[in-house]
């Protein structure tokens, strides 16, 4: 069930493009309240890397951290493959929720309309921009919701749009905050499974937090257990086997060996 998952190295071609993400020693306070501190992580191209921990572990400010959206100290670089640093990377980041009037008309076509045209919505040439939001949708196998009423979407087709979204452009590094929270498992599985494909496709490199541990356990390459500080990373086996895993989660590894059986 722990899956191995093989990566090509950067070629010459690709040397300039992001390899690594490296967080170092990153902290960040509410006031008095420490959040998290000295969190050291290096997220590599190719890799799935989930962020678990318990409610209020500092996962999604970390995410937000990265994003430049709360003030931090600590430093972050990227890194080309020839491990010089490079310059800022494209980043994608997929909320938890979507905040809107459920009730509007707005279609998905109009949503992405809206997110990727410099003009307002009724300046925007739809017929032009139609191709590219189907190529977009078809990313996430999302294609047939394109003139779906946005308050229509399920919770999975939603984080799906924004999934997709999150795409335009094609990003160095994409962040999903807890993406598919509430979804049933079909979605959740559907979710992961295009997410991999993405890694693994586009060479990026990608940061889950997840309350999902099954899924991580099968799809993750790395595992970071944060709780106000980096506990223990790695492999998720090593992580699920560890005695602070279980001391929050219970043991993952055992029911997930009786399955593959």
């Amino acid at each position: 069930m722990f899956k191995r998952k093989y990566h090509h190295n950067a070629s010459s071609e690709d040397c300039n493009k992001l390899c690594c993400t490296k967080i170092e020693n990153f902290s960040a306070h509410a006031g008095d309240t420490e959040i998290f501190t000295d969190v050291n992580m290096h997220i590599h191209c190719g890799q799935l890397t989930a962020l678990i921990g318990p409610n209020g572990a500092g996962k999604s400010t970390l995410l937000k951290c990265i994003l430049g959206q709360v003030p931090h100290s600590g430093n972050l670089h990227y890194v080309d493959a020839k491990g010089k640093h490079t310059g800022n990377p494209i980043i994608g980041y997929v909320p938890q929720y979507l905040r809107f009037d459920r009730t509007s008309p707005t279609s998905v076509m109009d949503f992405f309309a809206a997110c990727l045209s410099k003009y307002p919505v009724w300046l925007c040439s739809m017929k032009k921009l139609r191709p590219k939001v189907l190529e977009s949708l078809r990313r996430v196998k999302a294609e047939h919701l394109i003139d779906r009423r946005l308050g229509a979407l399920s919770g999975g087709e939603m984080q799906r749009v924004l999934l997709s979204l999150a795409l335009n452009p094609m990003p160095d590094l994409l962040l999903l905050d807890e993406p598919v929270s509430g979804v049933d498992h079909n979605g959740l599985k559907l979710f992961y499974e295009i997410v991999s494909e993405l890694r693994e496709k586009e060479d990026m490199a990608i940061v889950l937090i997840s309350h999902d541990l099954p899924l991580v356990a099968q799809y993750a390459d790395q595992v970071v257990l944060l709780n106000k500080k980096v506990i223990c990373k790695g492999t998720p086996q090593e992580v699920f086997n560890r005695k602070e895993t279980k001391a929050l989660f219970g043991n993952i590894v055992a029911p997930l060996e009786e399955e593959a059986k």
